[in-house]
């Protein structure tokens, strides 16, 4: 083989050695977590003022809800329905906060886990308050926008013992 056959032999090899390694992708995970916080932090504002469109657009289409007291909400549409109502209860406030995001390592999931607290008038008009905790579960988009695809909370509240006049 000639000398300038063999230096020819080893580029062509070295091009298929550097073509066929892959870099391994590039960690987004604390970049993604401070989108998602930054997300929660303006989603509670939005739900603070009651812009019912605002708390929707976090929601991805097939999103499910998962609240205390109700059966399971699927879809966008009803999810709308669900907030509508909640906003149009008398008295009705609610706030919160996240205290942990957790963003997987394939950088396509995440979630929030944080506390709520809520206020909304009884059937007398008296404001009663609860508070408790909820866990959300973010997807990212094929567009690489993050959206809600769970979101789920319960009380801390006890249960209502039923009166001995029910039973």
């Amino acid at each position: 083989m000639t000398r300038f056959c063999m230096i020819m032999l080893l580029v062509v090899l070295l091009g298929l050695i550097t073509g066929c390694s892959t870099q391994p992708p590039r960690d987004t995970r604390a970049e993604d977590e401070n989108v998602i916080r930054e997300m929660e932090t303006e989603g509670w504002k939005t739900i603070e003022a009651k812009d019912l469109e605002g708390v929707i657009s976090y929601f991805a289409d097939d999103a499910l809800a998962l609240y205390p007291n109700m059966p399971v909400i699927k879809g966008k549409d009803a999810i709308r329905e669900a907030w509508t109502t909640m906003f149009a209860q008398p008295g009705f406030e609610m706030s919160g906060q996240p205290s942990k995001v957790e963003v997987s390592r394939a950088g396509d999931l995440a979630y929030v886990q944080g506390t709520y607290s809520q206020t909304m008038n009884d059937t007398t008009g008296k404001p009663v308050t609860d508070s408790g905790k909820y866990v959300v579960v973010y997807k990212k988009q094929p567009e690489g926008k993050w959206k809600l695809v769970i979101d789920m909370s319960n009380s801390d509240l006890p249960l209502a013992v039923p009166s001995k006049k029910n039973k």
